[in-house]
């Protein structure tokens, strides 16, 4: 049950959007027993962004959350995050400098009216 969730200060086109969510459904694959199969994308676009005081360039935050009984590797996350930044960069012309992403994991995820 992994949700990743791309806030940008800029249009997401449809083009970029499937880009990302391709790159996103095999950086996913770092954490052990997660794949595209299960991955949910969330897109939010042109929303109000601050970094460092100013908006006067791109900026992105991204949430990885995933369902886990136990805590995922730092090195999972470690993997994922260059990947996570190219794309954006790539894709959406951020500057890696000004893109946050946090992760994390919870042993409580409900789907399909029942939960994990």
């Amino acid at each position: 049950m992994p949700v990743i969730h791309t806030y940008s200060s800029t249009p997401i086109p449809v083009a970029a959007r499937e880009s990302l969510k391709t790159t996103y459904g095999k950086a996913i694959e770092a954490v052990p027993g997660k794949s595209e199969q299960w991955l949910m994308c969330l897109f939010d676009e042109n929303v109000p962004s601050y970094h460092g005081g100013t908006d006067d360039a791109p900026v992105a935050y991204v949430t990885v959350d995933v369902f886990a009984r136990e805590a995922v590797s730092r090195s999972a996350w470690q993997q994922m995050t260059p990947v996570i930044c190219d794309a954006l960069q790539r894709e959406l012309g951020v500057d890696p400098a000004r893109i946050y992403i946090k992760y994390g994991e919870s042993a409580n995820f409900g789907w399909n009216g029942m939960n994990f």
